[in-house]
């Protein structure tokens, strides 16, 4: 009996131990969980300054399950803890059968790709102005929407001399392209430049695809995610546009012989579209002498002309040779000249400078460099030159572009920042007019047309001397005889420059401007500033620079220093000397402390201190700078309130407030002085400031609450808690009240918000109260600008709207809402009014998500005293996603059909109460089809027999869109 006991208290003993050891095992495991979910949270929170991000419904569910099942170990943890001697086999298997699962947990967080789904893939249309010349045009369009149709023919070539109007057919195609449902949206644009890599060009694809290449760089395994992300879209078209020289697209990761798959290369060369295998090759002609004129008139703004001036017009078409660029490009310059003696002079000039040349191109050029002296104002023409600074087709920034005017003294200086920003938008559409420059699609960015960039160049090579070798893939600076005395700027930005040879010293004493940015450049040494005493401006952003040369510290005559993106740099010598600084960036650098000298810095305009290793801002330093008019200071540092508000030139902030009433003094503060024209306020604890680092956008008004008690703890009686002309407002974990607007009383009149967030407040329950009819009407159309609206995880939240007596609803509430999206709400039981529904004629993307008690997303107008039905049908004209995912009690969506041409992709899953869709399918021949622009619909696996079983207002509805289901 003895021995008996003796194996018991053995077996438990060594039970106890097991035990205590795979308990200790799992904590580790649940270790490793929690960090992976903390940096999955960490980009979903850093996604919300992109609203077009979404997270995946897999990453969704994969998150709820780690969250669930941390909360779980520390009760068994606990219960391990505390347990009696005959629980422990019983304990020893949960822990056994936990430890099970969050292996397979941690295994399922390396995502296969990103988290994210872009909501709308596509680029969106390229031209803002659609117009096409001529009938030849038309005929070289219809012969490549063939070929697209066509599914025999996998790549197609547009061949033509340059500035003929190759990207024009080329982006007509790509936009046409997105209205059509036959590729699902899947159509790719990439600019291949002249200084031409596989790298780069694979770099370029991956970002129209939405893939992140930023920490790979062999060659081959791009190639293979290239082809693999290409493979997956199944259907899709690539256009490639200015292709120089012969590609092979097997390496790039291109799938050219995948059925399904559409190239579109545009090249000046017919040489190059047929090394490149393109089966169907189109040239761009010329245009003729009728369409060209007409081409000319219709740039000119003018029909009727004097006699005279006709007959001048038509020697000027003439002397464009049916060039499209040349032609706008010299209508643009003649634009409202009316004189005949100026007509006859133009003419004259122009025959001059085409008269020596033999080529096209070169008339081309002497075309083009006509129309820039014809600008006259030397100002314009030198703003026009800085931009062929810039490499082949790129994108330049227009902030960026007019802070460089700024500095650079190309323009005149006026009396604030927003003043001059106005003025350099001015001088971009006096060169855009002419066609010099060309705006982009978003409106943020321009451009230069190839030839023009050469123009520009040569125009370059005697005063102001230029030397431009940007986007060259340089590994080492120009030879020391190309530095040149009389030089005045030159570029070496994106090339591979890792080191300047320790005994290079440019003589340059006029250089006024050097970029060096974006080279993978680590030193640069002492002596090679030493012979540029007449250096402004020195960018050496994205470089790998670690500590700056004390030569820097001699530059006396330096306005303008960036260093942004220099992320290994530590060191920064004394600024003492440069009393001439009005702008200087050190975001995203790691220097620890401001570099020596800094009170000297008395002109200084512009300082970007974003830097997360930063350790203190010294007292009293900001208050010296007096002139600062921009300020960007790092979210883990506190803003001294005293001294910003002491900065009276400033317009445009960013920075860490410490309370609401910090928000209230600056705004008091700038009354009587200039208004911010810029801010990003937070008010949010140190702990959650990495969630900020990677939004770095400047140019906007947002405010963001996002620490205990900030908003509880101010008085909502004051007016001045937030700025009337906000954009964007953003409440996370801020003690928000029951109600927003009566948080807020001022957003009732904030016509310009457009963006606003509430997440992880436990107070608030809805966004506005009706308390009487009467007084809703004295109050206006709440939130009629806003664009975006995101509710997510506030767990008392019952509606958008708390009715505590019947009245209407305001016209126009929410009448410009583009998203909303509602998610771990567990309150809500119905989502909006048929009435509300009818304002949201420019909603595009509908997310309702984890909303537990969810019964009705659209119900009927009891609350506004209407006796609209909800049964009625509704049209959604504008709406291109719709998700409704995990609402067990979801029970329908509408009691009505809903019309929405425009829907491009749904995601459904976990709302199998569902059992009528109403989505209206349009009839072609007596027979229901898919909405023309829907791409796919996305099932959950696990409910794939709910959606077969699913009834339509079509008998066959199923059947049709089976194509377009994927589960997942």
């Amino acid at each position: 009996m003895a021995n008996y006991v003796e194996m018991a208290r053995n077996a438990l003993s060594s039970l106890s131990i097991d035990l205590e050891k795979n308990t200790n095992a799992l904590k580790r495991k649940i270790e490793v969980l929690t960090r992976r979910k903390d940096d999955v949270h960490t980009e979903l929170q850093n996604a919300i300054y992109h609203p077009r991000k979404k997270c995946k419904i897999e990453v969704e569910d994969w998150l709820n399950n780690a969250e669930s099942i941390i909360e779980d170990f520390e009760t068994l943890n606990q219960e391990v803890r505390c347990c009696r001697l005959f629980k422990r086999q019983k304990l020893a298997e949960k822990v056994e059968l936990m430890t099970t699962e969050v292996t397979e947990l941690v295994k399922q967080s390396d995502f296969p790709r990103e988290i994210f789904v872009e909501v709308d893939e596509s680029i969106g249309p390229l031209i803002l102005t659609p117009q096409h010349n001529g009938q030849a045009f038309l005929q070289n369009f219809d012969d490549i929407w063939a070929s697209l149709m066509d599914d025999s023919v996998l790549s197609i070539g547009i061949y033509g001399m340059g500035g003929v109007g190759k990207t024009t057919l080329a982006l007509h195609v790509h936009d046409k392209l997105l209205k059509e449902s036959t590729f699902l949206g899947h159509v790719y644009w990439v600019t291949v430049s002249q200084e031409f890599s596989i790298h780069k060009l694979q770099n370029d694809i991956a970002g129209v695809l939405k893939l992140d290449f930023s920490c790979e760089s062999d060659e081959r395994k791009m190639a293979a995610k290239l082809f693999r992300a290409f493979k997956e879209r199944g259907r899709f078209v690539l256009i490639l546009d200015g292709v120089w020289n012969q590609i092979d697209v097997e390496k790039i990761g291109i799938p050219v012989e995948m059925s399904g798959c559409k190239l579109i290369i545009t090249s000046r060369s017919k040489e190059v579209c047929d090394g490149m295998d393109c089966q169907r090759i189109i040239k761009v002609n010329t245009l003729s002498e009728q369409e060209a004129s007409e081409l000319f008139l219709k740039k000119l703004g003018r029909v009727e002309l004097h006699p005279e001036v006709e007959r001048i017009h038509k020697k000027m078409v003439k002397r464009c040779g049916g060039l499209p660029l040349a032609l706008v490009t010299l209508a643009g310059s003649m634009r409202g000249v009316t004189g005949i003696y100026e007509w006859r002079d133009a003419l004259e000039g122009l025959e001059e400078s085409c008269m020596r040349q033999a080529n096209m191109e070169d008339k081309v050029l002497s075309i083009l460099s006509y129309s820039y002296d014809r600008l006259g104002d030397e100002k314009l023409k030198n703003c026009l030159l800085r931009c062929s600074l810039y490499p082949e087709d790129y994108c330049i920034p227009i902030v960026k572009l007019i802070e460089d005017f700024i500095s650079e003294e190309l323009m005149e200086r006026r009396s604030s920042f927003r003043a001059e920003i106005d003025q350099g938008r001015a001088i971009l559409n006096k060169l855009e007019r002419p066609c010099l420059l060309e705006r982009g699609s978003t409106g943020t960015y321009v451009k230069m047309h190839d030839l023009i960039r050469c123009m520009a160049i040569k125009k370059t090579k005697d005063n102001p001397r230029y030397m431009v070798k940007a986007g060259h893939h340089l590994r080492e600076i120009p030879d020391m005889h190309e530095w040149t005395e009389e030089l005045d700027k030159v570029s070496l930005m994106e090339n591979s420059i890792e080191e300047i040879s320790c005994d290079a010293s440019p003589t340059c004493p006029r250089l006024s401007t050097l970029i060096l940015r974006e080279n993978p450049l680590k030193s640069i040494p002492d002596c090679f500033f030493k012979q540029m005493c007449g250096l402004c401006t020195l960018d050496l952003c994205g470089t790998k620079i670690q500590k700056l040369p004390n030569s820097i510290s001699d530059l006396e005559n330096l306005r303008k220093l960036l260093l942004k993106d220099c992320y290994e740099l530590e060191l920064v010598p004394s600024l003492e000397k440069l009393k001439e600084l009005r702008h200087l960036d050190l975001t995203a650098t790691s220097i620890e402390e401001l570099p020596p000298g800094m009170d000297s810095l008395t002109k200084l305009r512009f300082l970007y201190l974003s830097c997360h290793k930063l350790k203190v801002l010294p007292t009293q330093t900001l208050r010296r700078l007096s002139k600062l008019q921009l300020l960007s200071l790092p979210f883990h540092i506190c803003a001294p309130i005293e001294e910003v508000e002491a900065l009276k030139q400033l317009e445009v902030f960013k920075g860490r407030l410490n309370s609401v009433c910090d928000i209230s003094r600056l705004l008091k503060s700038r009354q009587s002085d200039k208004q911010l024209s810029s801010y990003r306020l937070f008010l949010n604890s140190e702990e959650s400031c990495k969630v900020h680092v990677a939004s770095n956008r400047l140019h906007c008004k947002l405010v963001h609450f996002e620490a205990e008690n900030l908003v509880e703890s101010s008085s909502p009686k004051d007016e001045n808690l937030l700025p009337r002309d906000i954009e964007k407002l953003i409440f996370m974990n801020s003690f928000l009240g029951s109600s927003l607007l009566d948080e807020f009383p001022i957003l009732n009149s904030a016509r310009d918000l457009k963006f606003c967030i509430i997440a992880k407040e436990d107070k608030i329950e809805c966004i506005m109260r009706f308390s009487s009819a009467k007084e809703e009407q004295s109050s206006g159309a709440p939130f009629e600008s806003l664009q975006s609206l995101s509710l997510e995880n506030l767990p008392n939240f019952f509606g958008l709207f708390k009715w505590e007596a019947v009245a209407p609803l305001p016209h126009g509430t929410f009448s410009w809402l583009d998203e909303l999206t509602i998610k771990r709400c567990d309150k809500i039981k119905r989502l909006f009014s048929h009435s509300l529904a009818r304002n949201f004629h420019r909603l595009q993307h509908l997310t309702v998500y984890n909303c537990v008690q969810m019964e009705e997303i659209i119900e009927d107008d009891k609350n506004e005293g209407r006796n609209c039905s909800s049964s009625a049908d509704l049209t959604l004209p504008s709406l291109k996603s719709l998700c409704l995912v995990n609402m067990p009690r979801l029970k329908s969506i509408c009691k009505g059909m809903i019309c929405c041409d425009s829907i491009q992709a749904i995601y459904l899953g976990g709302i199998k109460k569902i059992k009528k869709v109403p989505l209206y399918l349009p009839v072609i021949d007596g027979q229901p089809s898919p909405p023309p622009f829907l791409r796919e619909i996305r099932i959950k696996s696990v409910d794939k027999e709910w959606w077969e079983s699913l009834e339509w207002y079509h008998h066959n509805a199923n059947s049709v869109l089976e194509p377009l289901v994927k589960y997942e």
